[in-house]
């Protein structure tokens, strides 16, 4: 039997998976989430989402997917890992996430292939290419400038290229050495972490969402308060923690976590991060 259902939830509440269904909505994660669809339905080309790990980019990115229609004259790719060895594999990457298939045997060939299609698809098809991009800092500069090239292509009313890149803070170092790229983005935001209050409304939030009855409450305010002090407001972290400690109060047989069982947790984590691992 799973934890959850001990404590009478439908389903997990603390997941790690990007479920929109249980994407907290806190102000920084909202004006980002309005922001985009904003800039996306207007066709203003380039959107630059920073934030460090954990702070909920990938899940925003899954989440803004949620609010379009296959009617609403828009198609969405995602590329979740833009890892490559070279320009060539980046853009041949890009020509098959857009269902572009033949003999690409070089960037040119790549690029007038994209290209062609965006032209098709905007102007027969009437419908607006997006492509966003998760784990953004692992663009190289010379994919950075690929990107730029291709957001030139445009009718007389709008970009043909959506993109949307969602990175932790290390890219915004590269993006300022690229003559030009900073200008043609049209939306940047920074997402912050959550606050104290926040971090308590997204625990209620996850709980409430995973079937919890109104009028129950699994944490107290100390156990809250332990747990903001402790992931400093990251998302990913409140809800790993948040995870281990409702296994840790159904092994433990209690009502509620408290401070003293989230502080158990705590120093049990704390030993992976600062305690040497033993001698071989």
């Amino acid at each position: 039997m799973s934890y959850y259902t001990v404590l009478g939830l439908a389903k997990e509440p603390f997941s790690g998976s990007p479920d929109p269904a249980f994407f907290f909505r806190s102000s920084s994660h909202l004006q980002a989430l309005t922001r985009l669809e904003i800039a996306i339905r207007l066709r203003r080309g380039l959107a630059l989402i920073l934030g460090d790990v954990g702070t909920g980019k990938t899940t925003l990115a899954r989440t803004l997917l949620s609010h379009f229609t296959e009617d609403d004259g828009f198609t969405f790719h995602m590329m979740l890992d833009p890892s490559f060895e070279s320009e060539y594999q980046f853009l041949l990457q890009l020509s098959r996430l857009f269902g572009l298939r033949g003999p690409f045997k070089s960037t040119l060939d790549c690029r007038e292939a994209i290209e062609h299609h965006l032209f098709h698809i905007g102007t027969t098809d009437a419908k607006a290419t997006v492509l966003m991009i998760d784990e953004g800092q692992k663009l190289s500069l010379d994919m950075l400038e690929h990107l730029r090239v291709l957001l030139n292509y445009e009718t007389n009313e709008f970009k043909l290229l959506q993109v949307v890149i969602f990175a932790q803070m290390e890219l915004l170092g590269r993006v300022r050495r690229i003559r030009n790229f900073l200008d043609r983005v049209t939306m940047k935001y920074i997402i912050n972490p959550l606050s104290e209050q926040e971090t308590a409304d997204m625990i209620q939030f996850r709980l409430r969402s995973a079937g919890l009855s109104n009028g129950t409450s699994l944490f107290t305010s100390d156990a809250i308060g332990a747990i903001h002090h402790f992931t400093q407001g990251y998302p990913r972290r409140i809800a790993l923690l948040c995870h281990n400690a409702l296994e840790a109060l159904v092994a433990h047989e209690k009502a509620v976590v408290d401070d003293q069982l989230v502080q158990e947790l705590i120093r049990d984590e704390s030993r992976w991060v600062y305690e040497a691992a033993p001698a071989a």
